[in-house]
């Protein structure tokens, strides 16, 4: 049996569904569709040198990467090269196979650094290990059982403060932009991010498939949004947050736990019964608030990073 390492087809269906297939079963924390993998594949800034490979062995799909530059990070040269392989299907090479093509690329692109999530297993912290990267942070997956767990219940907002959806921001979403562009900014993270193109957000975030409009909530202070939580949604029954935060200057008046409860109530109304959302380990204030809704802690993954040259 051979293992090959190449490129996602977006003309070919059976690729998408067989990269997610793969991504789903070693990584049941995330939402992943053929659609929005495609969407990524497409719509990715072209300066991220964004590639999505796949790993066959006999036609049959048993690794993926995601690989790319981050392109919106402050400081050049930083690169990512994200390594799944099909669980029951390791120790083929195809991981090995698909580190090394992601490597070479990001050298090829003028990134000097490659950073790696690996779950925090034994196996796949030693297979970093052996590659020559080393454990930096790390991050929690968690769940909450929207069809059975009991949520805060909704309180009427203050004064001079609203709760809307992301829906009501459909004629003009840029100061949703720029909310996300402040808090984003003090994200904790190996890699400084910065939201400047409106453009390259419209696609990556506002026009994604899996982005849900109306299950995103946003508070409005007298006007101007200063919270919100951003969801997505596989389209059946599995919701995501991938984003919750508020401008500092209205930050300790409770909004984020309001705009995240207010879009899980919504979630949960619109038929969803598994809510999941990711933090780095060291973010304990959402932490503390996703304790409070009743998440439990359902993986741990760690960043590894390596020079390259």
């Amino acid at each position: 049996m051979t293992v090959i390492v190449r490129d996602l087809r977006p003309d070919a269906r059976g690729d998408a569904e067989g990269f997610v297939r793969v991504r789903q079963l070693a990584l049941p924390y995330m939402l992943f569709t053929p659609e929005s993998l495609l969407h990524d594949l497409t719509h990715t800034h072209p300066d991220a040198g964004f590639r999505q490979l796949i790993a066959e062995e006999d036609g049959e799909i048993i690794g993926t990467a995601q690989v790319g530059l981050a392109h919106e990070s402050t400081e050049p040269g930083q690169g990512f090269a994200n390594v799944y392989v099909h669980p029951e299907r390791t120790g083929r090479g195809a991981g090995t196979l698909l580190v090394r093509t992601a490597e070479a690329h990001l050298s090829e692109s003028g990134a000097t650094t490659s950073y790696a999530w690996a779950l925090d297993v034994p196996s796949n912290r030693a297979f970093a290990e052996r590659r020559g990267y080393t454990a930096s942070r790390s991050a929690h997956f968690l769940r909450l059982d929207l069809a059975h767990g009991t949520l805060p219940p909704l309180r009427t907002p203050p004064p001079g403060v609203e709760l809307r959806s992301a829906a009501d921001l459909a004629d003009d979403p840029r100061p949703l932009f720029a909310l996300d562009a402040e808090t984003t900014l003090d994200e904790p993270g190996d890699i400084d991010t910065e939201f400047a193109d409106y453009e390259a957000w419209l696609n990556e975030t506002w026009r994604h498939p899996l982005f849900s409009r109306e299950l995103t909530s946003v508070v409005l202070v007298d006007g101007r949004p200063a919270a919100f939580s951003a969801a997505r949604t596989d389209g059946g029954t599995r919701y995501g947050t991938v984003m919750t935060g508020t401008a500092r200057a209205f930050r300790g008046r409770g909004l984020a736990k309001l705009a995240k409860n207010a879009s899980l109530h919504r979630a949960r109304a619109a038929g969803c019964t598994e809510a999941l959302t990711g933090n780095d380990s060291g973010n304990g204030p959402m932490l503390a608030i996703n304790k409070w809704f009743g998440y439990d802690i359902c993986a741990t993954e760690v960043r590894y990073v390596r020079e390259l040259g």
